[in-house]
């Protein structure tokens, strides 16, 4: 080859050199456009939403409360069971007790579950140091405080569920990128101890987050985001488990010497959240699954659904699988993997509305006639899919998500752990009775106004019945 070629070819590479260096400059400088730090989303009301969106959506799913944590982990327990069937190293084995580390259902709602943790604390990280949380208008202010708080109780329920499932873990309490410099393979915190800083950060969120009936008054619109009622709510809920019995990792159940104080705590919670007169009972239990969550309602005129994992898109990342997997079929469409045990539906009076609501008895056919079930073939009731409305869903529909609300926190909740809270610092008081019958009566004094309303055309009877009502009624105490 001759030298002069060669010296073409060398000035022709270095020129090709330059060319594909000048040219690679400007392309590189360039900031990709995907790429979102944190400067450039805590910057004012509208971009923070979008970042506390983000931390909400992690509640549902396939791997949250869409179905693994609110119909898988759960059973088997002493009210309903789950899919029976041979061992299958998913969720069979959970529901039987029989789980192992590689089972297929434990990776990814453990992971989704510090994926919010995750998430959260990049908002309680961020929030507190933007320019408008300080120098912001009142109204900013306010909604920048509400979201903060927002970020500090949706970070205590994720972190809430995962040591209900799986104990004692690691302290997270920053973003993983601060974290990975000073102590990037945490191990695991006492439960006890993670609760306590649970504790905390509610009683700091329900000083920044607003009641149900300020919403609207700090500009925001009143819809299914965390109001006071549920700060305070989840607040009474982890302080009766850190003041109760549980399994330690020496294998010893038991309570705290001061489980008293916790059980204070849930009793002062509650007590503030049944004096604000924000929330109440739906008068009908019926009415509220099937009227509210079933009807895909978003307006809640008395409050009592407080705390929901709401779903959308109809897909496995953002939807949930509530009424297709559980509840009564349709056109044997549906999975009915739910299944109460025959000792439950027994505990329940004849008269009592509230079983076949909780309980199904029947599944539905495709020209919409009802079959009834064996006993040993029942589902509960809750979420159904013929109850379904806005809009209904055709009984050939095959679709398996059906955009249902997981239910965390609902007043009944609130008025059960007062009772239970003020029966285990003052024993049955008449307020401890007073807060269960409030949720066993809703029924009840539906009755009770219908029964007197047919009443006015029996004069002669209605002194004496009324009367036999009404005792009825104490009988509850």
């Amino acid at each position: 080859m001759s030298s002069k070629f060669l010296n073409r070819l060398t000035a022709f590479t270095l020129f090709v050199s330059m060319l594909a260096v000048s040219g690679c400059k400007k392309f590189l400088d360039q900031k990709p456009i995907t790429d979102v730090d944190a400067s450039q989303v805590f910057t004012d009301v509208s971009t923070t939403y979008k970042a506390i969106a983000g931390v909400y959506s992690r509640l549902v799913g396939d791997a949250g409360y869409g179905i693994r944590l609110s119909l898988y982990y759960p059973l088997d327990n002493d009210e309903m069971q789950g899919p029976t069937g041979t061992s299958d190293n998913d969720r069979r084995d959970i529901a039987r007790y029989a789980t192992t580390p590689g089972n297929a259902q434990i990776t990814n709602p453990f992971n989704q579950l510090f994926q919010g943790i995750e998430f959260a604390n990049i908002c309680i990280d961020n929030i507190p140091q933007m320019d408008m949380y300080t120098n912001g208008s009142e109204q900013e202010k306010k909604q920048l405080r509400r979201m903060y708080g927002e970020a500090l109780t949706l970070r205590a329920q994720f972190y809430f569920e995962a040591i209900r499932n799986w104990g004692d873990l690691p302290a997270h309490f920053v973003p993983a990128s601060t974290m990975s410099l000073t102590d990037p393979f945490p191990k695991r915190t006492n439960a006890d101890t993670l609760y306590n800083s649970l504790l905390s950060d509610l009683a700091l969120a329900a000083s920044l987050v607003p009641w149900k009936s300020e919403v609207t008054s700090i500009g925001d619109v009143l819809d299914e985001r965390i109001t006071k009622g549920a700060v305070k709510a989840l607040r009474a809920r982890i302080a009766m488990f850190r003041g109760g019995y549980k399994l330690y990792t020496n294998g010893t159940v038991q309570r705290p010497a001061d489980y008293l104080t916790y059980y204070q705590i849930a009793k002062q919670e509650c007590s503030e959240i049944m004096s604000s007169g924000q929330h109440s009972i739906n008068p009908s239990f019926k009415a509220l699954w099937k009227d509210q969550v079933n009807a895909r309602a978003v307006s809640d005129p008395n409050g009592e659904l407080m705390f929901q994992a709401s779903a959308i898109g109809l897909n496995a990342p953002e939807d949930t699988k509530l009424g297709y997997y559980n509840g009564p079929r349709v056109n044997n469409l549906g999975n009915s993997s739910v299944n109460p045990l025959p000792s439950y539906i027994y505990l329940f009076d004849s008269t009592d509305q509230r079983r076949d609501v909780t309980l199904a008895f029947y599944f539905t056919l495709l020209n919409g006639n009802r079959q009834g079930q064996a006993i040993t073939n029942l589902v509960d009731g809750k979420y159904r899919r013929d109850w379904i409305t806005n809009p209904v869903i055709a009984p050939t529909n095959a679709i398996q998500y059906f955009s249902l609300k997981w239910q965390i926190i609902r007043y009944s909740d609130v008025l059960l752990m007062f009772a239970e809270a003020e029966n285990e610092l003052s024993g049955a008081t008449t307020a401890a009775y007073d807060a269960i019958n409030m949720v066993r009566r809703r029924d009840l004094e539906n009755q009770y106004q219908h029964l007197m309303h047919l009443l006015m055309f029996l004069p002669v009877c209605r002194k004496q019945i009324s009367s036999n009502i009404w005792y009825g009624k104490g009988l509850l105490n």
